[in-house]
């Protein structure tokens, strides 16, 4: 039975936790969780990995069992939660590392990677979005609006985010056996969600989305320059990112892995053997080529 480590860390007076397993001079993964979870996303998969690799999963300053200032006291931003996970990397004397990115997790694997691009070795994207393709309007239509004004509709629809409903939708939509998804993943993350002051946390969060497309251009053209190997494993029927959104690595790297796999943006809860198939056997190259 794998060794999963359960631990806390204060980085930049900030109390961060992150889960840990494998060999300890194994190559790293480093798992970025998305919204509205946190490092328990990856429950299954760190045992999948952990035999081999060095695998590290922390959850961001708001989520999950990292503490939670409130949203008056600490300025969350992307920039801000990629400087936490850095500072915890550093602490932990990660210096290489493959990240895993998640939804959320993206903008905070961007900004890793264009800080330190030779402290990177290989980025999986799971509806990690990276590519203005990949954002679909049906949903991204009320951010938008939110972004362009904050008034007490604008601010209504994204509150819609914060729901039981909104994040059980979260996890079933596009999966094509609901029965494989367990309910626990949605009552969590919403127990989560509903800790008082989280929802002010979460609409900071919201409005610094818009730091990210701007980001873009920067994280092509790093792609472009340092050619990471890149495995796109994507959920083709996220109604959050679409498929498009995975595609469009191959613009700047070439030979970007890119699979579509029959599933919705929390892939890992019904597809996450096939998933990690997909992991060992790029990283195992990766590795064999490092």
């Amino acid at each position: 039975m794998t060794v999963v480590h359960h631990r806390y860390a204060t980085v930049q007076g900030q109390r961060l936790f992150y889960r840990e397993a494998g060999p300890a001079d194994g190559p790293a993964i480093v798992l970025l969780h998305g919204f509205p979870t946190s490092s328990f996303m990856f429950r299954n998969l760190i045992p999948a990995l952990a035999d081999r690799y060095r695998v590290i999963a922390p959850d961001h300053l708001g989520f999950g069992l990292s503490a939670a200032p409130p949203a008056d006291e600490f300025d969350y931003t992307f920039d801000a939660l990629a400087d936490l996970t850095a500072g915890l990397l550093g602490q932990l004397e990660v210096r290489r590392y493959a990240m895993y990115v998640q939804d959320y997790g993206a903008p905070i694997g961007w900004r890793l990677a264009l800080a330190n691009p030779a402290a990177v070795t290989a980025i999986i994207s799971q509806n990690g979005n990276g590519y203005d393709a990949g954002f679909l309007p049906d949903f991204w239509r009320t951010v938008w609006d939110y972004h362009r004004e904050q008034t007490p509709e604008t601010e209504a629809g994204i509150r819609g985010a914060l729901t039981l409903e909104t994040t059980r939708w979260q996890y079933l939509t596009g999966v094509p056996d609901e029965t494989l998804v367990s309910p626990d993943t949605w009552q969590h993350d919403f127990a989560l969600l509903s800790r008082p002051g989280n929802d002010a946390i979460q609409l900071a969060l919201f409005r610094d989305y818009a730091t990210n497309p701007p980001l873009y251009p920067a994280l092509h053209e790093y792609l472009r320059h340092h050619r990471p190997p890149v495995l796109a494993a994507w959920g083709r029927n996220d109604p959050i990112f679409g498929p498009d959104g995975a595609r469009a690595f191959a613009a700047d790297v070439p030979n970007a892995e890119i699979h579509l796999l029959d599933g919705g943006h929390f892939l890992l809860e019904s597809a996450g053997t096939e998933v990690a198939e997909l992991i060992r056997d790029f990283m195992a190259r990766v590795t064999a080529r490092r």
